[in-house]
């Protein structure tokens, strides 16, 4: 039982994890219908931002979290009004192609400037080590993780559902003339919604850089996690994958610890049978382009 509980606490919490690395690719691919795979490129842009402050210029761990969510938000505000913004009434084939494009230069970059070893971000003595709890092992990482994400979940749902930003989001993707005829700033409004989805995406990436490493192919290795999340838990709400991301991580750890043989193969086998019992997600519907 012990063991059970001790799984169960490590799958919410890197399903939490999953869920602030990909919430940001449902923002977008969910609420402004454009598939970015170059997605994880801003994770790993956070996550090398929030390491260098800490690793190398000596920053406290939880100063570097902010930057790293500025960081990307900034780069992909700049990348947004270059060049994403020309391929929001593009195909989805069109955007796959420029993101995977953008995604490989990331990737070259990064190793040409950082190198291609795998690093760690070093943190506090305050989230090192673990406290029993009734014989349940609690990682200080993985509780502050867990209490960081949940606070994010609800603070995003509320914005979406909640305020004036998060109608106007919706009027903006429904229908962007009559959004603009209604005084809605619609090219403002997808900007800085897809920035704050990079920082998302930033935030998570500092954050999960002690758990799963960090290198110049993370953007490449966890894209296919990203995109498990969003499709499962269905793109048209927050909700959706929030709960893919926790049952797909309490289902990936507890397959890697009774079953390491065939462990990596658990996450894809629920995705399959989740899309064949329910092919739009968990709380997906059917849209129209």
């Amino acid at each position: 039982m012990t063991s059970i509980l001790t799984n169960l606490f490590d799958g919410v919490a890197y399903g939490m994890l999953l869920f602030v690395l990909a919430c940001g690719l449902a923002v977008t691919l969910g609420l402004m219908n454009f598939v970015n795979l170059a997605h994880g490129a801003f994770a790993m842009a956070g996550g090398y931002v929030c390491m260098v402050l800490v690793n190398r210029m000596g920053w406290p761990f939880f100063a570097a979290l902010p930057l790293a969510f500025v960081s990307s938000a900034a780069i992909g505000i700049v990348l947004e009004r270059t060049l994403y913004r020309h391929l929001y009434t593009r195909s989805h084939l069109d955007q796959v192609l420029f993101t995977i494009g953008l995604t490989f230069m990331s990737v070259a970059a990064v190793d040409y400037i950082q190198g291609s070893s795998r690093v760690f971000i070093n943190l506090p003595a305050a989230l090192q080590g673990q406290f029993d709890v009734f014989g349940v092992g609690i990682g200080r990482y993985r509780l502050m993780i867990i209490v960081i994400c949940g606070l994010l979940t609800i603070g995003l749902q509320m914005v979406l559902a909640k305020t004036r930003f998060g109608s106007r989001l919706r009027a903006a993707v429904d229908d962007p003339r009559a959004a603009s005829g209604l005084g809605i700033n619609v090219p403002q409004v997808f900007a800085f919604t897809f920035a704050f989805g990079c920082g998302l995406a930033g935030l998570g990436g500092a954050l999960s850089a002690e758990i799963l490493g960090l290198d110049p192919y993370f953007p490449l290795k966890f894209m296919i996690y990203f995109l498990i999340v969003v499709t499962v838990g269905g793109s048209s709400s927050i909700t959706g994958p929030f709960l893919a991301s926790l049952l797909l991580g309490i289902g990936d750890v507890a397959g890697k610890y009774y079953v390491p043989k065939m462990g990596p193969f658990v996450i894809y086998t629920m995705m399959i049978v989740i899309l064949i019992w329910r092919p739009n997600g968990l709380f997906g519907r059917t849209a129209a382009r």
